[in-house]
This record gives structure tokens, C-alpha cells and sequence, in this order.
């Protein structure tokens, strides 16, 4: 499985410790940047790239300040189905339910301990495939066109 990251100033560290994290797990890891610290870059620009890759395949997890950010760029991408996720039980519900494959998480109010649990959880678990889960997600497909 192929993981995309992305991050803006304020999610920069954190996407650098999770990055290494599952770098040492054996994931597959492409970090769609920021690849240097840059005070001033904007997030849109990461959440869509990561988005865009990962509707075509994979997951993706996105970092910024508060996490709402990158989130609501990336639901802006056809196929997305990004969360922004404060704890484990969401995690594993939004895999389950929605089938998210974007994780979005906050630079700002998440520490590395409480991030690698997330990240664990969400990676970890799968689409139930319920049947009233692909009905959800299959209306939400038909409100993108």
C-alpha cells in the first residue's frame, strides 16, 4: 500500500515524525511536500496533490495547524474522502463507514504519541463494506459530477 503525505509550515514537523514512523514499519511512503520547512507556502497546494494521488490509489495523510484545512482542500478533489481525525476510534470509524483515504491531522493539537496511534489505527483498518456504507459513499460519488 502506498502512502502520500503533505504538509504546510504547521504541520511540517509532525509529518516529518510520522514520515519516519512508518518509514521504519515498512510502508511505502511518497512525501508530496513540503520538503523543507517554508513559513510562508499555502496548504491547498499539498492537500490537492495528495488528494489527487490518492483517489487514484493508496491513502493519503495530510497535516496542517488545525487539520480542517487541508481537509476541506482535499474534498475538493473528485474521489477524495478526506477526515480530520483527533483520535482512534474516529480513525477506525472513518475507514469502516466512509472508506476515507485521506487522513487529515493537526500540527498544532496532536502530539507524535497521539499521531502514530491515529495513523496506526487508520492504516490498519479496513471498508467494512457494509451494504448501507456503499449506499452512502455511492451518493456521495453521484454529489461529485
Amino acid at each position: 500500500m502506498k502512502i502520500y503525505l503533505g504538509a504546510d509550515h504547521a504541520g511540517f514537523k509532525l509529518k516529518e515524525q510520522v514520515k519516519e514512523y512508518l518509514n521504519k514499519k515498512g510502508y511505502s511512503v511518497s512525501d508530496l511536500g513540503a520538503l523543507a520547512l517554508e513559513k510562508n507556502d499555502d496548504y491547498p497546494d499539498y492537500a490537492a496533490k495528495v488528494a489527487r494521488r490518492s483517489s487514484a490509489g493508496g491513502m493519503g495523510i495530510l497535516f496542517c495547524g488545525s487539520s480542517h484545512g487541508v481537509c476541506i482542500a482535499a474534498n475538493k478533489i473528485r474521489g477524495a474522502r478526506a477526515v480530520a481525525v483527533s483520535n482512534v476510534r474516529d480513525a477506525k470509524l472513518t475507514r469502516e463507514h466512509n472508506n476515507a483515504n485521506v487522513l487529515c491531522l493537526s500540527g498544532w493539537n496532536l502530539s507524535f504519541l497521539s499521531a502514530k496511534k491515529i495513523v496506526d489505527a487508520w492504516v490498519k483498518t479496513d471498508f467494512s463494506g457494509g451494504e448501507r456504507h456503499v449506499r452512502r459513499i455511492r451518493k456521495i460519488e453521484k454529489l461529485e459530477k
